[in-house]
């Protein structure tokens, strides 16, 4: 066997792990017991146990090359600003994964891959992880977003992941389908463009026209109002590029934070 293909050999076969999307919207979900949080809770509660956590965030950002985080203990990132002391408290000390962040550099044949040892977790990961897997034992790499390629690139570049899901790897990408900073209007109903973009990409994803999606989030007009920067927009791309004709879709979290940051999420299994 060729060594290009040692480190994914290596994993164990297991049966294929479900992959989910995940808005995870304010960093305080961290922290606070609302709708969100709990839902996330019951969502790892219901989950077989994974043997790694691959996750996208939109908070991982390069621009010509795209990292996976190969070292055994990520950090906690606390990337934002102006918010409660208890915030900035939390740690999510989970081992990292550089077997299977390895086994991903080499399945990717459409785009070069390079290891990373400098990144960790940042909140688009530990914030959702710390409510589904508290316990921080399920060992953890992040993938990053680079901005360079275009959706549909990001698209291809996920299909070469799928593999992974028999390999006891659960997917994530986490970000949020309508994500405008600003426009935020707490207490204030969702604007008819954000809950236009919203049901687009459901009937989309609904209909599995997952090719559809990677084009929707570059088609201006309401696409642009929901996302003025990209970043939100594109870890969608993973979950559906990693999924398989069998899986069923169940959207959970559907409402909008704030009238601009729709919290829909969803699980393929």
């Amino acid at each position: 066997m060729s060594a290009l293909n040692d480190a994914f050999s290596r994993l164990p076969a297991t049966p294929r792990m479900p992959a989910l999307f995940v808005g995870h919207g304010n960093p305080m979900n961290a922290i606070e017991d609302n709708a969100y949080s709990r839902a996330w809770r019951a969502l790892g509660d219901s989950l077989p146990a994974p043997a790694a956590i691959l996750c996208v965030s939109a908070h991982w950002m390069t621009r010509g090359a795209t990292l996976a985080h190969v070292g055994a203990r990520p950090k906690t990132i606390h990337d934002f600003g102006g918010f409660p002391a208890e915030l900035y408290a939390q740690q999510y000390p989970a081992p990292g994964a550089p077997d299977v962040a390895t086994a991903a550099i080499e399945l990717v044949r459409s785009s070069h891959l390079e290891p990373d040892t400098e990144w960790g977790l940042d909140h688009g990961a530990w914030s959702v992880l710390i409510r589904m897997f508290p316990k921080a034992d399920v060992p953890v790499f992040q993938l990053s977003l680079d901005l360079s390629k275009s959706p549909a690139a990001l698209f291809e570049l996920a299909r070469e992941l799928a593999p992974l899901r028999e390999k006891g790897v659960l997917v994530i990408g986490s970000g949020n389908l309508v994500h405008n900073l600003r426009a935020l209007a707490p207490g204030a109903p969702v604007y008819d463009w954000a809950q236009q973009f919203d049901d687009k990409l459901t009937q989309l994803i609904e209909n599995r026209d997952f090719a559809g999606v990677a084009q929707a989030g570059s088609s201006g007009g309401v696409a642009r109002l929901s996302h003025p920067t990209p970043e939100h927009f594109l870890p969608v791309l993973f979950p559906l590029g990693v999924a398989a004709p069998s899986d069923e879709i169940r959207f959970f979290n559907t409402s909008f934070d704030m009238a601009s940051i729709s919290m829909r999420s969803f699980v393929l299994s």
